[in-house]
């Protein structure tokens, strides 16, 4: 294959697995400086890479949109090369149409023959498996270990792997996003006290949700010891666990946008927090791509997987917090039993990773 000069790489459609390709990107745009870099993402994801700079242009599409309809409009583009980052055949399928010479993914979901270079999985790579029931019960009655996965299966791999392909360097990153001049910036400079941003969401699903009095007692202690100014931050989806944490809260002493930002407005929001407590999330790694420190109550997922930061960081900022119990992570949207993982996380736990940030920031 000789050297790629269009490059389209055909993004994720969550937020989280977003911020974890940017070290593939930019892995890709050392290796290859003179090539034209075009993203294709959801019409939901836009708000975010067109406030950065690691694109020259983002293309989008919309729910709805067939294949066949998105390869026709990509064929304008005149790309020489597509590196395709999920792992659904629709995607293959987008790259066949629009007829672009060199395809590179993952071989899976019966997609090989739409590309021209069909990758095997890593041997690292760990799919993240629901579990049923009937293995929770086993796992807990036999009281098993939780499961521990090796670091090069966290997903910055995954995306790296897929960049070497193409000549990067395939060393892991931190995930950084680069705010272009046009991004919004807080309203709120001088910071009189801390800000401290709670995300009390999650799209997945309740079993990757830390309970929403666990926030209330977490946000009132943090409030009281640091004279904290809290943000509650997320989707529209959210605004309900932050209106329910306001309500508990002195009103002087916290910002409810939950549901009011744009995602440029989020990115910057949380960039202008001293620290985040989120749910293993998108806007939790966001804050961590930004800069913030986060602390993170892990669930139904593992931070082995889908941590913030960098996979292998020996001296990482961010506080991520686990229950060790026999059924996690167990990959569930629900729990079907009892929440057990999340509800072993006290309160306590989180407001002295925060206090550790804050004390860490003031000396």
């Amino acid at each position: 294959m000789s050297a790629p000069q269009r490059i389209l790489i055909r993004g994720v459609n969550w937020l989280g697995d977003a911020i974890m390709t940017l070290p593939a990107i930019q892995r890709l745009r050392e290796a290859h400086p003179m090539a034209a870099f075009t993203l294709l993402t959801h019409k939901k994801l836009a708000g975010l890479w067109e406030a950065t700079e690691h694109f020259d242009e983002v293309l989008t599409f919309a729910k709805g949109e067939s294949p066949l309809a998105v390869g026709r409009r990509l064929r304008e583009g005149k790309f020489d090369t597509a590196l395709i980052l999920p792992n659904s055949l629709r995607t293959a399928l987008e790259c066949w149409h629009a007829r672009i010479p060199n395809r590179i993914g993952y071989a899976a979901n019966l997609r090989s023959p739409f590309l021209t270079h069909a990758i095997a999985p890593r041997a690292e790579a760990t799919p993240m498996r629901k579990r049923m029931p009937i293995d929770i019960e086993y796992r807990l009655t036999n009281q098993m270990e939780p499961e521990v996965y090796l670091a090069t299966a966290h997903h910055v791999h995954q995306y790296l792997y897929l960049a070497a392909e193409l000549g990067a360097d395939s060393a892991p990153i931190a995930p950084r996003l680069i705010r272009n001049e046009e991004a919004p910036r807080f309203a709120d400079p001088q910071k009189p006290h801390p800000y401290i941003g709670l995300i009390p969401g999650a799209e997945y699903g309740p079993a990757k949700r830390w309970p929403t009095e666990y926030f209330v007692e977490a946000g009132q202690q943090i409030i009281e010891q640091n004279d904290a100014h809290l943000l509650l931050l997320g989707g529209p989806g959210d605004q309900e666990a932050a209106d329910e944490i306001a309500d508990a809260l002195p009103a002087d002493h916290f910002t409810n946008l939950a549901g009011e930002t744009s995602l440029a407005e989020l990115v910057d929001a949380l960039a202008a927090c001293d620290a985040i407590i989120a749910n293993d999330s998108g806007p939790m790694h966001v804050a961590a791509a930004v800069g913030t420190p986060v602390v993170v109550p892990f669930g139904s997922t593992s931070p082995d997987l889908t941590g913030p930061g960098h996979p292998e960081a020996a001296d990482s900022p961010h506080h991520l917090l686990r229950t060790e119990t026999a059924c996690s992570p167990c990959f569930l949207r629900e729990c079907p039993i009892d929440t057990r993982c999340l509800k072993g996380i006290t309160a306590d736990r989180v407001i002295d990773a925060v206090g550790t940030i804050l004390k860490s920031q003031a000396n």
